[in-house]
């Protein structure tokens, strides 16, 4: 007799709760040594571990996995899951993890493009730091400290609570964790006025493999200068960081814009990569483009490519249309299109929520849309001509509409201040534009990454060369990888560490081999200590 529909399902509903192997005995179960291990280092932790027998282990799991791609039955999935509240906590998991040879991986807001925070081919155990939310704002000296687990959208929110004339350059959407921002740099809609998000890090707490506690005095400066850059789960677990808050108006503008290829979006969006890194620093314009159906279109199968502007001014709007007409008049910004708007109500703007959504909604961790994708990205220091702009075109009308996005984030202004080695983040001075891509997953998913791909391969004549480049916080393992087990060679290791870091990979080796030589904080593209790496 064949098993019924109902059976099945639970068969498979089974193998994605269970899906870590079984075979091992109960004594040589290392998640039940691992658990014993936490409980007897630490009487009160015991509310806050899951396992994979735990009925809640699978909502704990998925509750931050924003790329659903890694979201699937046979994903590999955590022995355990704990979500520590305090301080001596996250120093048990690290003894414990060490003690019984787990792979720990440190998850914040669960935004890595390739799940490193919450993946591993090997056995591992996530320590998950969504509860590490502090918040301490200092008024006289327009300071805060944050917690690692804070999301971009309870910083605002935050932030908003305090005062009206103070922000923080961090990143776009709510639900990033400003954990992962931070140690990757971190941009957002004010880059070109402040510079990265890292940049205003003046202070951490981390512990280190060995359980100490360490702040910016005490780990030095050089560890401190890694940590904010070059890149999550490498250099220890950044408990909370101590930023500089920046001054913004009571009243900004804010407009978003859109424009198709029969309205002339070629010979606009030429134009646009020509200006948009010239302008004020107080005007920053993001591009988001896709592929839609639209009746307009002159093509047989009815096809078109829509950009969405997207623009904030720090300051009235009077002053921002005068800019637009003066540098940018192809765009035809008019003031219907324009808002005046508080700054914590544009950050709500800019996450995706409608322009007078209450600030409130910043909080929900799970409102916003989690997509399967795949992405890569690169840099830019010359325009891209007519005629590639036209080709992209063509790459775009390969996927089904609304299947795949572009996204160009201007520079110039602050950034092109700032020394390419003050931070691990090299790409300051000469870059115009981060050109980044996703390919929706949810269907066809070896056809979308290979379409990845093959618009990387066509945009090589556009891009950075030498290396050609990339942003560590947009993680892409088609650059090469670590190896799981054993030694991984310098050559092999600056295959993606030369394009995330230029020059700046080689010190960060450097202080890698001195703060962690056994290489305990790693992922498949994490620094590696010169002990594994070998000699330059």
């Amino acid at each position: 007799m064949k098993p019924s529909f109902s059976i099945y399902f639970a068969l498979l509903l089974l193998t994605f709760l269970c899906a870590a192997p079984s075979a091992l005995s109960k004594d040589n179960d290392p998640s039940k040594k691992f658990v014993e291990c936490l409980n007897r280092h630490s009487s009160d932790i015991s509310k806050l571990v899951y396992t994979q027998q735990s009925p809640n282990f699978t909502q704990t799991l998925l509750y931050t996995i924003n790329n659903l791609r890694f979201a699937k039955p046979d994903t590999p999935k955590p022995l355990v899951i704990v979500t520590p509240l305090s301080e001596s906590q996250i120093q048990t998991v690290i003894y414990c993890s060490k003690k019984h040879d787990l792979q720990i991986r440190i998850r914040s807001g669960g935004h890595s493009f390739e799940g490193l925070s919450y993946v591993s081919p090997l056995p591992f155990v996530i320590l998950d730091i969504v509860n590490l939310k502090t918040f301490s704002f200092d008024a006289e000296t327009e300071t805060a400290w944050i917690g690692s687990g804070l999301t971009n959208g309870e910083l605002y929110y935050r932030i908003g609570e305090k005062t009206d004339t103070l922000g923080f350059p961090s990143g776009l959407f709510a639900n990033v964790g400003v954990g992962g921002i931070l140690s990757g740099g971190g941009y957002g809609m004010m880059m070109r006025k402040y510079g990265l998000a890292a940049d205003h890090v003046i202070d951490a707490r981390l512990i280190d493999a060995n359980g100490r506690i360490l702040d910016r005095k005490s780990m030095g400066e050089d560890w401190f200068w890694a940590i904010r850059g070059g890149g999550g789960g490498t250099f220890g677990v950044v408990l909370s960081w101590k930023v500089k808050l920046v001054p913004v108006p009571k009243i900004v503008t804010v407009y978003k814009v859109f424009r198709t290829v029969e309205q002339n979006l070629t010979t606009i969006f030429h134009r646009y990569q020509l200006v948009a890194t010239k302008f004020p620093k107080e005007l920053n314009i993001k591009v988001d483009g896709q592929s839609i159906v639209s009746s307009a279109s002159l093509r047989s199968d009815k096809r078109t490519v829509i950009f969405q502007f997207e623009a904030i001014y720090l300051g009235r709007v009077d002053k921002m249309l005068s800019v637009m007409q003066e540098q940018f008049p192809e765009l035809r910004v008019v003031r219907e299109d324009c808002f005046e708007v508080s700054w914590l109500q544009a950050m709500v703007y800019f996450s995706g929520f409608e322009l007078f959504t209450p600030p409130e909604i910043l909080l929900n961790l799970t409102v916003l849309p989690r997509p399967a994708f795949k992405s890569n990205n690169d840099f830019t220091q010359v325009p891209i001509p007519i005629e590639g702009i036209e080709g992209l075109w063509d790459m775009m009308y390969k996927l089904p509409p609304q299947k795949a996005t572009l996204q160009f984030t201007p520079y110039g202004g602050r950034m092109d201040e700032i020394s390419e080695s003050a931070l691990p983040f090299p790409y300051r001075a000469g870059t115009l534009f981060k050109f980044n891509r996703f390919a929706e997953t949810d269907t066809d998913e070896a056809e979308r990454m290979e379409w990845v791909k093959s618009l990387a391969k066509y945009l090589t004549p556009y891009v950075t060369k030498n290396p050609r480049s990339a942003y560590v916080n947009y993680v892409d393992l088609t650059m090469g990888t670590n190896k799981l087990e054993g030694t991984t060679s310098y050559r092999q290791a600056s295959k993606w560490g030369k394009r995330y870091f230029k020059n700046n990979f080689d010190r960060l080796v450097k202080i890698k081999s001195v703060v962690d030589p056994e290489n305990f904080f790693r992922h498949e593209q994490s620094i590696p200590p010169l002990i594994s790496v070998g000699k330059f």
